[in-house]
C-alpha cells in the first residue's frame, strides 16, 4: 500500500522542523551566508513554529530576518563558568577576564563606528575606553604596549569574525600582532545588533554584586501568581534539560523538584518531539541524550594524551570513596605516566606537567557534569559511575553469563 501524500508531507515537515531546531540549539546565531546558510534557510521557513515553541517552553526569543536568525538563549544556571568563550582559530584556551572586557569594549566601539573599520583604529578606540577610571579601578589595563595585549585583541577579533560580526576585507591579524601591518573589516551591523542576549539593557542594571546583575539582566516579569510561577519553573527546567549535560535533582529547589516530578513526562516528551533528544531518567537526575551525538559543544575526549588522562582520571574518581584532592590527582597522573607514558606526548611526561594535565581533565569533567569541584578537591557526581570499572569476573567454560553490574544512577 502506498503512503498517503498528507502523511508523507507531515513527516517531512516534522523532520525539517527538528533539523531547524537542532541547528539553533547548536548555533544560536545563524547567518544567511557562510557554512550555516542551509540551516538558516530552514530556520527562516519554520520561524513561526520555532518562535512559539521556544517562547512557551524556554522563554528564549527567536528573531529572524533576511540575513540573520538569532535565538537569544538564557542559561538555566546563570553562574555556571564551565563553558567560556574560546578563540575560534587557535587552540582551546578559554577567554581570560581581560579578553572578556576587551570583547565588550570592542562591541561598544563597533556600535559607534562606521561600516568599515581597521584593526588599528579599533585598538585605538579600545585603549581610550579602557582608560575609564571605573575600569582601571578594577585592575583592568590595556595600552597595547606588550605583545600579549595585541594577542588578546586578536583573539577577540577572531571570535567576532567567527560570529559574523566582522568580515575580513584585507590583511591578517598575525601581521598586526607582529607590528607589520593592519587589517580592514566590514562591520555587519545587523549581526552586531542582535548579539546581546538579555531581557534588558546592561546600562539599566545597577545591582552591586555580579550574581545580582546577572539575575537582573534576565529577570522575567513579577511572578505574582501560581500560573506565572509554574511557567517560570517550566521554562527554567526545560532550559536546563536542553543545555546542561545532566539535570541533578539535588540541584533543584523543593518547588522545582515537585514540579519536575509531576511534569517530567510532559517536559521530556515535548523536548523529544522537537529535537530528537531522548530522556535517560535515573534515580539522581535526568540527561537528555542525543542519539546522533552531534548536539553538544563538549564531549568526553577519546584520543590523544589529554583524552587518555581524562578517561583514566574519570575511572579513578568513579572508584573513589569520597572527594579527592588535586594534589592526590597529580600524584595519580605521575603513577599513570609510569604505566602509560610511552603512549603520551613527550611534553606530557615532563616533570611538573601533571598539574596542568589534572587541571585540563578536571575542567572537562566539571563542564560535563561528571564531577563537582571545590578549591582544592574534586568529588564524583552520579553520572560519572558509567566510567567505573567493575571487578573482573572469571567464569568456567559453559557457565551462565553474569549480568553486568554498574555502580550507577538507577
Amino acid at each position: 500500500m502506498t503512503t498517503p501524500l498528507a502523511e508523507v508531507l507531515d513527516g517531512q515537515h516534522a523532520a525539517d522542523l527538528r533539523k531547524a531546531a537542532r541547528a539553533l540549539l547548536k548555533q544560536p546565531l545563524l547567518l544567511a551566508r557562510g557554512r550555516y546558510a542551509d540551516e538558516f534557510r530552514l530556520v527562516r521557513r519554520h520561524a513561526p513554529e520555532l518562535r512559539e515553541w521556544f517562547d512557551r517552553n524556554t522563554g528564549w526569543s527567536l528573531q529572524v530576518d533576511a540575513e540573520t536568525a538569532r535565538l537569544r538563549k538564557i542559561p538555566g544556571v546563570l553562574t555556571d563558568p564551565t563553558h567560556p568563550a574560546r578563540e575560534a582559530s587557535r587552540g582551546t584556551a578559554p577567554f581570560t577576564r581581560r579578553r572578556y572586557v576587551l570583547l565588550c569594549l570592542a562591541l561598544a566601539a563597533l556600535e559607534r563606528g562606521e561600516a568599515q573599520i581597521a584593526l588599528g583604529r579599533l585598538a585605538d578606540q579600545i585603549v581610550l575606553d579602557a582608560a575609564d577610571p571605573r575600569l582601571t579601578a578594577t585592575g583592568i589595563e590595556f595600552a597595547l604596549e606588550r605583545r600579549d595585549e595585541r594577542l588578546d585583541l586578536a583573539a577577540v577579533v577572531r571570535l567576532l569574525l567567527d560570529l559574523g560580526v566582522l568580515r575580513r576585507v584585507a590583511g591578517e591579524e598575525e601581521s598586526y600582532v607582529s607590528g607589520a601591518g593592519d587589517v580592514l573589516y566590514d562591520v555587519e551591523r545587523r549581526v552586531l545588533a542582535g548579539l546581546l542576549a538579555s531581557r534588558r539593557g546592561p546600562s539599566t542594571v545597577h545591582a552591586e554584586t555580579l550574581d545580582d546583575r546577572l539575575a537582573e539582566l534576565v529577570a522575567e516579569t513579577a511572578l505574582d501568581s501560581d500560573e506565572l510561577r509554574f511557567r517560570a519553573m517550566r521554562r527554567s527546567l526545560t532550559r536546563r534539560l536542553l543545555d546542561d549535560p545532566v539535570l541533578y535533582y539535588d540541584d533543584l529547589t523543593d518547588a522545582e523538584l515537585g514540579y519536575l516530578t509531576r511534569q517530567r513526562g510532559f517536559l521530556t516528551a515535548r523536548i523529544t518531539e522537537l529535537t530528537g533528544l531522548v530522556a535517560e531518567v535515573r534515580a539522581e537526575g535526568i540527561a537528555m541524550v542525543d542519539p546522533d551525538d552531534d548536539l553538544t559543544d563538549l564531549r568526553m575526549p577519546e584520543q590523544g594524551t589529554h583524552g587518555h588522562v581524562t578517561l583514566l582520571l574519570a575511572e579513578h574518581l568513579a572508584g573513589a570513596d569520597g572527594p579527592v584532592t588535586l594534589d592526590m590527582l597529580a600524584l595519580r597522573v605521575r603513577e599513570l605516566a609510569a604505566q602509560h607514558g610511552g603512549f603520551w606526548s613527550k611534553s606530557a611526561r615532563e616533570p611538573g606537567m601533571e598539574t596542568e594535565l589534572v587541571e585540563q581533565a578536571v575542567a572537562r569533567l566539571t563542564a560535563l557534569g561528571l564531577v563537582s569541584r571545590a578549591p582544592h578537591a574534586v568529588a564524583a557526581r552520579p553520572a560519572l559511575a558509567r566510567y567505573a570499572v567493575g571487578e573482573t569476573v572469571i567464569r568456567e567454560p559453559g557457565s551462565a553469563p553474569v549480568p553486568p553490574q554498574r555502580k550507577a544512577t538507577s
